[in-house]
């Protein structure tokens, strides 16, 4: 996974400009808001905001905490979208093989090999794919729907402005996400079939500690 590769000159001509873009980008930002040191606590935090790890264990949990059907059927279909968007940033991570920007520092939470690679940025189409699937599937509350957004779009810009990631591979893994969102819109799970998925993995019979919410 380490050798060099060619790269055909048109797609090398993009994303040298990517790079340049970006530079300017981040560049542009610290000049007029920065200096950009003084937000990386915030950045840092959305970037914790949509670590896979945090939303695998805790929708894990409270599939299992919880024997609400409604409630169960939510949790279900977030924990196979999360599946579904790790597996093909996973796929898509090994076939590209785009580095990481230069300045980059290597203290991400919990990271994998192929977290090393740049395209698709995983934080990206998580937080679109989370905030545009769940108000596909639910009618929410107008401010909820916008906090989710604004939330999904913080993440997607703290990604360029922490030089995790260059703007093509945010603007990608935006793309994948929303594509993401409507694929599983197209396999939400029932209730029934949330409630058959988890009887597969765990008798219930046996468990004592759920609340009836």
């Amino acid at each position: 996974m380490g050798e060099k590769r060619d790269v055909p000159k048109p797609l090398k001509k993009v994303l040298d400009w990517d790079v340049v873009a970006t530079e300017k980008f981040v560049k542009y930002v610290d000049q007029k808001y920065g200096p950009l040191t003084k937000f990386k606590s915030i950045m840092k935090g959305l970037e914790i905001s949509c670590h896979g790890i945090p939303w695998l264990v805790g929708t894990a949990t409270f599939i299992f905490f919880f024997d609400n059907p409604s409630v169960r059927q939510l949790l279900v279909n977030i924990f196979l979208a999360l599946i579904l968007d790790i597996i093909i940033v996973a796929v898509l991570k090994a076939v590209s093989r785009r580095r990481r920007p230069s300045d980059n520092k290597d203290d991400m939470f919990a990271t994998v090999s192929v977290d090393k690679f740049s395209f698709p940025s995983g934080h990206a189409t998580r937080a679109v794919m989370l905030s545009f699937l769940i108000p596909f599937q639910y009618s929410l509350w107008m401010i909820i729907t916008l906090a989710l957004i604004c939330w999904s779009l913080a993440v997607c810009i703290s990604r360029v402005l922490l030089r995790r990631h260059h703007i093509l591979d945010v603007a990608g893994g935006m793309c994948i996400g929303i594509l993401e969102a409507c694929l599983m819109s197209l396999l939400w799970l029932s209730p029934e079939g949330a409630q058959g998925l988890v009887n597969f993995f765990l008798d219930e019979t046996q468990v004592g500690a759920s609340f009836d919410v």
